[in-house]
């Protein structure tokens, strides 16, 4: 039986979250760790609350069968961004090794959720790698883009080419600029999203020249997010099925791009749970299944 598949546009059928409350836990803990995890501001755990139960929702009412990572004092709040601890392939879960040092436990913690799900597992990066899942996208089937950045190193892309390449899948290496810094989140998946087979929301300032080129010769149509859009989360598209998307509320220019370009868009108050500390609706999720 399939328990996994590696599309980032197919209709969601299973998708594990972690909710606010598991993830900021307390007041206390909110403010112990916001600022060191370079928070633009520190959340409101009342109002982050809320705002997750409403994304939440959202994902139930498209039909998407939720599953929780759970609670766990020993993790940081940067763990409601569940997607950058793993990878979802047609194979099992590849557990990540985490870039930012306040995120290890991370991977074994969903390791765990994963097993008790009786999802398999088909490998795990180690030390001295890093990868994260944020810089990971699929562009088709047996293509998959990562960035090489501050969060995902040499080590970390050669390991998951070893993991990958016995099932033809080959890896489209993409070199990301320097941009904020080492601090700064910064993903892949900062200045792409997948919404169709052949369609992407882009922030094009930061694409490097070679993987724009290389996916307009694969034939991708780009939504295009206007400068004063980027920071608010504009590019960080999550599509529940082929050009049916989830974005953060209050970025009115690519929601139009996208509506024009025949995508029908949900949107949810994130001011809490997705612009303060930089992941939008993809970073939220770890989709296991997509339905053909």
């Amino acid at each position: 039986m399939k328990h996994t598949s590696h599309s980032e546009y197919l209709p969601i059928s299973s998708v594990f979250i972690k909710t606010a409350k598991a993830a900021f836990i307390s007041e206390q803990k909110l403010n112990n760790e916001w600022e060191a995890l370079n928070y633009i501001s520190r959340p409101n755990f009342k109002a982050s609350r809320i705002e997750y139960q409403n994304f939440e929702s959202l994902l139930k009412k498209e039909g998407a069968a939720v599953r929780y990572f759970q609670e766990d004092g020993n993790l940081s709040i940067d763990s409601i961004y569940c997607r950058d601890a793993s990878i979802a392939t047609d194979h099992g879960m590849i557990l990540c090794h985490m870039g930012k040092a306040a995120r290890t436990g991370e991977p074994k913690a969903q390791k765990d959720d994963f097993l008790a799900h009786g999802i398999p597992i088909l490998g795990t990066i180690k030390a001295p790698a890093t990868l994260e899942g944020g810089d990971v996208a699929w562009v088709d089937p047996n293509t998959l883009a990562v960035g090489h950045s501050y969060r995902t190193n040499e080590e970390g892309i050669y390991q998951l080419e070893q993991l990958l390449t016995p099932y033809g899948i080959s890896i489209l290496v993409v070199d990301l600029p320097h941009y904020k810094g080492t601090t700064d989140v910064f993903h892949l998946m900062s200045i792409f999203s997948p919404v169709d087979k052949d369609m992407a929301v882009v922030y094009s300032p930061l694409m490097p020249i070679s993987f724009r080129k290389e996916l307009k010769k694969r034939d991708f149509a780009f939504v295009e997010v206007p400068d004063a859009e980027f920071e608010s989360m504009g590019c960080n598209v999550l599509a529940i099925a082929p050009r049916k998307c989830l974005m953060v509320a209050g970025n009115p220019m690519t929601e139009n791009a996208l509506k024009k370009a025949g995508c029908e868009v949900l949107t949810y108050p994130g001011l809490e749970i997705s612009v303060k500390g930089g992941g939008g609706p993809t970073c939220l999720t770890r989709p296991v299944m997509r339905r053909l």
